[in-house]
């Protein structure tokens, strides 16, 4: 195994799908910015742990947020855990850009 593979292998997975991205922000995170998502979790991932992120929100067309994480802060009111993004393509950076001017 190469450490590329082990590295992959340590991270944890976080997969969701949204009918919209109201039900995004409503549902799962309530907090997103160009830098990084609050994500609402009865279960939140230690402080250091890097996830997959994938994000797919329904907006005119099925559209998904991709990247790599860092677990950075955990809180219990509400319960959940502030996570950076370390990695995103420019099409996933660019549509955290339109969804955050459509949510404004």
């Amino acid at each position: 195994m190469t450490s590329d593979e082990k590295r992959v292998g340590d991270r944890m997975t976080i997969n969701k799908e949204f009918e919209s991205f109201d039900a995004f922000i409503q549902e799962y995170v309530t907090n997103i910015s160009e830098t990084g998502v609050f994500i609402k979790s009865t279960t939140p991932l230690p402080i250091g742990t890097k996830v997959n992120l994938r994000f797919t929100v329904i907006m005119d067309d099925i559209e998904s947020i991709e990247g790599i994480g860092e677990v950075v802060r955990v809180e219990q009111d509400p319960p959940g855990m502030g996570v950076v993004f370390r990695e995103l393509s420019g099409y996933s950076k660019d549509l955290i850009a339109k969804l955050l001017t459509k949510q404004g």
